[in-house]
C-alpha cells in the first residue's frame, strides 16, 4: 500500500467515524487569525471564552484591538492563558498589519502564499503551526497544518519515522494528497479530534476508530 493509499484510508476511516468537523470556528477572517494566536498552548474551549470577551466588548476588529490598552487586552483574553505574552503577540501582528497594509486583510490576501507565510513567520510569537493555521483557515491556502497530534498519529501508524521536523511531517501530507483546501481543513480537524479523544500520550486504542489499522504505541518527540 502506498503512502497516498494509507493517508486516504486513514482519512476515510476518521471521516466515517467523526463526520465533518466544520473548522475553523470563526465568523470573520480576523476572528480566525486571533483564534489561531490565542490557541497556542491551550485548548479551544478557553479560546472561545476569550473570543466571547472580545466580542462582548465590541473590540474584535483590527482597529478595535489596535486602539486598546495592552493591559485591557490581556485581561479580556485571560481565559486563553499566557495573557500578557499573547497580548504582545496580537500586538505584533497588528503592528505588521497596519504598518504594511493599513489594517486591511483584503490587501494581505493579495500576497502570494510563500511571501505571506514568510512575513507571518517573521513576527514574534508566530511559528509554523500558527502561520499555517492562519494561511489555511483564514486565507484558504492549501497548506497542511501539523501539530503534536499529527506527529503522534503519523508515527504510530507507520507513516513517518522519527526523527523528523515540522516541515518533513507537513511534506508527508502535502506531497501525497491533492492540494485541496477543503481536504486539508477537514483532515487536520479529524486528526485533532482523534488526538484529543484517543491517540493521547497513553493511547486509548481499543475505542479508537483507527484501531483496525496497523499501528504501534510509539510516541514521537514533538515536531
Amino acid at each position: 500500500m502506498t503512502t497516498t493509499d494509507k493517508l486516504t484510508q486513514l482519512y476515510d476511516t476518521l471521516f466515517a467515524h467523526f463526520g465533518p468537523q466544520h473548522w475553523w470556528p470563526g465568523q470573520t477572517r480576523f476572528e480566525i487569525i486571533i483564534g489561531a494566536i490565542l490557541t497556542q498552548n491551550t485548548n479551544w474551549s478557553n479560546v472561545e471564552k476569550a473570543i466571547t470577551h472580545l466580542e462582548a466588548s465590541n473590540v474584535l476588529s483590527p482597529a478595535g484591538l489596535r486602539d486598546m490598552e495592552p493591559d485591557r487586552l490581556a485581561q479580556l483574553i485571560r481565559p486563553a492563558g499566557y495573557l500578557r505574552v499573547k497580548a504582545k503577540r496580537i500586538g505584533h501582528f497588528l503592528e505588521w498589519l497596519f504598518a504594511g497594509y493599513g489594517g486591511d486583510l483584503d490587501a494581505v490576501a493579495q500576497l502570494h502564499t510563500h511571501s505571506l507565510r514568510e512575513e507571518l513567520l517573521s513576527l514574534n510569537g508566530i511559528g509554523p503551526e500558527t502561520a499555517d493555521s492562519i494561511l489555511l483557515y483564514a486565507f484558504d491556502r492549501p497548506l497542511f497544518v501539523v501539530d503534536t497530534y499529527t506527529a503522534r498519529v503519523a508515527t504510530r501508524h507507520g507513516l513517518i519515522e522519527p526523527p523528523f521536523d515540522y516541515h518533513q511531517l507537513q511534506d508527508l501530507f502535502q506531497s501525497n494528497l491533492p492540494q485541496d483546501v477543503g481536504l486539508f481543513n477537514e483532515y487536520h480537524a479529524l486528526i485533532v479530534a482523534t488526538g484529543k479523544d484517543f491517540c493521547k500520550p497513553t493511547a486509548k486504542c481499543e475505542a479508537c476508530p483507527l484501531n483496525g489499522l496497523p499501528h504501534t504505541l510509539d510516541v514521537p518527540s514533538e515536531c
